[in-house]
């Protein structure tokens, strides 16, 4: 038996205990994140957030991020709304975006305890090793307070090679009002992060 989802969707519910079980959001979610096989949009916002240990917070309704076409989903009980990817989105670079996105958001990230989110996106970044070159990279094209943050995060890190190229993407007159501090990032005065 196969039930109807939306307009040409449909799927084979499971039974349990506790009654029919519909598919999870991130399977609900794959047909809008692909096209023609490969994947051009990803989730982020609070709900990536969420999947990342910043927050423990879900929202309403899901941001999907692509560059090149809007996503609005109304769907059951998935509400989805589009935001616009700042690069390309591939299968390769889908994550990475995803925390340059939470670097981006992290003052409006609801619930977020500052001190405890950084030390997550320093082991997060360290855990990047290989692709490290690639995440400074694309964060060119992202907004300056993330390369000054993504720099400082670097610094503190001692990672610093590679990093010259955001120091120099930078004004040095410009400060980012981010609420942190050298008690909280010892190299946020260096980047001109308040």
């Amino acid at each position: 038996m196969i039930k109807k989802l939306s307009k040409g969707r449909f799927y084979k519910p499971k039974q349990t205990l506790f009654g029919e079980k519909k598919p999870d959001e991130e399977q609900l979610l794959k047909p809008y994140l692909y096209q023609n096989g490969k994947r051009t949009a990803y989730i982020t916002g609070d709900y990536l957030y969420n999947q990342l240990g910043l927050t423990i917070q879900l929202p309403a309704i899901i941001k999907i991020a692509t560059r090149d076409r809007r996503i609005f989903i109304h769907t059951g009980a998935i509400r989805a709304t589009a935001v616009k990817s700042y690069v390309d989105v591939t299968e390769e670079n889908y994550q990475l975006l995803g925390f340059l996105d939470a670097l981006k958001d992290i003052r409006q990230i609801p619930d977020i305890n500052l001190p405890a989110a950084l030390t997550l996106l320093k082991n997060r970044i360290k855990a990047l090793a290989p692709q490290r070159k690639t995440l400074v990279d694309y964060a060119l094209a992202y907004p300056a307070r993330v390369r000054a943050l993504l720099g400082a995060l670097l610094w503190e890190l001692a990672l610093i090679e590679g990093t010259q190229v955001l120091k120099n993407s930078l004004n040095p007159l410009t400060t980012y009002k981010l609420g942190l501090d050298d008690n909280i990032l010892s190299t946020a005065s260096q980047w001109n992060i308040q």
